[in-house]
């Protein structure tokens, strides 16, 4: 069964046409909201409406055309509790992006959960966050006093503004 194109009732953006990096980190933050409220799906991509964390960070960045999408191999929802390698998340933000130690308005957080990185979120000024949560589905947080918290965590930029 073909999936059904939620898209038709959502105005289309050009959010390519960036004149700084400023402008390309409030488009990140811009397109992030409006997935807000969609329900959290395990490797799903049906925009603004279902999604998972992985997927959440790679639409936004393809529509806000900072990235090409990436191919996405299938893997289980338990990963991250029985690997140790870094075969999903973490690899897929290494080929965009560099770790940083603090991170800016559209950056990313990864978190280890499990065995691995295995969670991620669209930074809005630390320590908020927007995040595809299966407890929560896709919600803006704050990272200083939830689950995460207690979890180490990495940023990551596609920006060489330092």
């Amino acid at each position: 069964m073909q999936q059904p194109d939620f898209t038709d009732n959502i105005p289309s953006r050009d959010v390519t046409g960036h004149t700084t990096t400023q402008d390309a980190r409030a488009a990140i933050i811009a397109e992030a909201r409006r997935w807000i409220g969609a329900t959290w799906h395990h490797q799903a991509c049906i925009p603004y409406q279902a999604v998972d964390c992985g997927q959440l960070l790679i639409d936004v960045y393809v529509k806000c055309g900072l990235i090409e999408r990436p191919e996405t191999l299938y893997c289980p929802r338990d990963w991250a509790l029985h690997r140790d390698g870094e075969q999903y998340l973490l690899d897929i933000v290494e080929q965009y992006a560099h770790q940083v130690d603090a991170p800016l308005p559209g950056d990313v957080a990864l978190w280890r959960i499990g065995r691995v990185f295995s969670h991620a979120a669209i930074v809005i000024d630390w320590p908020t966050i927007i995040h595809a949560n299966s407890d929560e589905n896709v919600t803006v947080a704050d990272a200083s006093c939830c689950k995460l918290a207690q979890r180490e965590v990495r940023f990551y930029s596609i920006f060489g503004d330092r």
